[in-house]
């Protein structure tokens, strides 16, 4: 991942992207041959992950549709947004309360291209382009303080997005997770999931290969472990930290994680 300071506004079609294999995943359309073919490599390894990009993305959708109905949010951060696919943040939200303001973040200048080509006529929705570990900058941005009033309840989402962040004191995802929170009024959420596995050959394979896809563009695969530390001294909501698919499911017959070779683990918590 790029710092602020460096970030591109043009589109490398060589080198695979988070973001674009997210897109392939989810049958998108918003991706390239070197997104395709890295996928495939990842999938003699890791063949659920088509089933977890899913998973992944329903249990966002149940997530802002739960925020909005039962807790009143009508303002959402979205860091590392991604690609626009079926049923964003903003059409969940707004489909609740017309009134809602999302502000979506991302580096990827693809995302920017068409976020903001899709969100033309919507006054009430934005993407900036910005490192998600560029807090103040995020912030503290025109769009941002335009659309957000920080006084109030907020949900700020870090959606299967923290494997994409190296470890460093200052602006690992443990640092992040602080550093926003902290910028938080009480009632605000905090959405934190990414992509863990308990087999260290299967962390030590994804890690390495999508680094060097990606072109150091990669942070790692963690453990459970990890993303539990984010979310300490935060409420949070039942049924707890789990495997995304589990995380209040529409129905008893909702889709499941099908392998566990690695999963999206993460939760919803309260700042209080």
């Amino acid at each position: 991942m790029s710092t602020g300071k460096n970030l591109s506004t043009s589109i490398d079609a060589s080198v695979p992207t988070a973001a674009r294999m997210y897109d392939h995943y989810l049958g998108g359309k918003d991706n390239y041959a070197a997104d395709r073919a890295a996928c495939e490599e990842l999938d003699k390894v890791v063949p659920s992950t088509r089933r977890l990009a899913v998973n992944n993305r329903r249990f966002l959708q149940r997530v802002v549709h739960t925020l909005s109905t039962e807790f009143g949010i009508r303002q959402y951060l979205d860091h590392g947004s991604g690609l626009p696919t079926q049923d964003n943040v903003h059409q969940v939200a707004q489909r609740i309360d017309p009134t809602t303001h999302v502000v979506y973040v991302d580096n990827d200048p693809m995302v920017l291209v068409h976020g903001r080509a899709l969100l033309e006529q919507d006054e009430r929705t934005v993407v900036i382009h910005a490192d998600m570990r560029e807090t103040d900058a995020i912030f503290d941005h025109a769009d941002t303080q335009r659309l957000i009033d920080f006084s109030q309840p907020v949900a700020v989402l870090f959606n299967s997005v923290m494997h994409c962040i190296p470890d460093s004191d200052t602006d690992g995802p443990a640092a992040l997770a602080r550093r926003v929170r902290e910028r938080l009024a009480p009632g605000s959420f905090m959405v934190m999931c990414q992509l863990v596995s308990e087999d260290p050959e299967v962390r030590a394979f994804v890690t390495d290969f999508m680094d060097q896809a990606t072109q150091g563009h990669w942070g790692r695969v963690r453990q459970e472990k990890d993303v539990a530390e984010w979310f300490e001294g935060l409420e949070i909501l039942e049924p707890g930290l789990v495997e995304v698919s589990t995380w209040r499911p529409d129905t008893d017959v909702a889709p499941r994680q099908l392998t566990h070779e690695w999963i999206e683990f993460g939760g919803v918590a309260r700042i209080v």
